[in-house]
């Protein structure tokens, strides 16, 4: 499980083309205690990260309400 373990999160990225969500990505983030340079960079990343994620979801779900009419 990838929740907070960014290697096993990378690793079932390649194997199964699954994002984690935006809460692991952040809290994984955290976890590692980036210093202050880092971690503003992380958090501009991060942003857009959970922006894209959004998007991808909400289009996704369009995809598979028509799929499933």
């Amino acid at each position: 499980m990838y929740h907070y373990d960014p290697n096993t999160a990378l690793e079932e990225l390649t194997e199964d083309a699954t994002l984690p969500n935006p809460v692991h990505v952040r809290d994984m983030i955290l976890r590692k205690h980036p210093t202050a340079d880092r971690a503003l960079e992380l958090n501009r990343q991060f942003v857009e990260y959970q922006k894209l994620f959004g998007e991808a979801q909400k289009l996704g779900k369009e995809i598979l309400k028509q799929l499933a009419a």
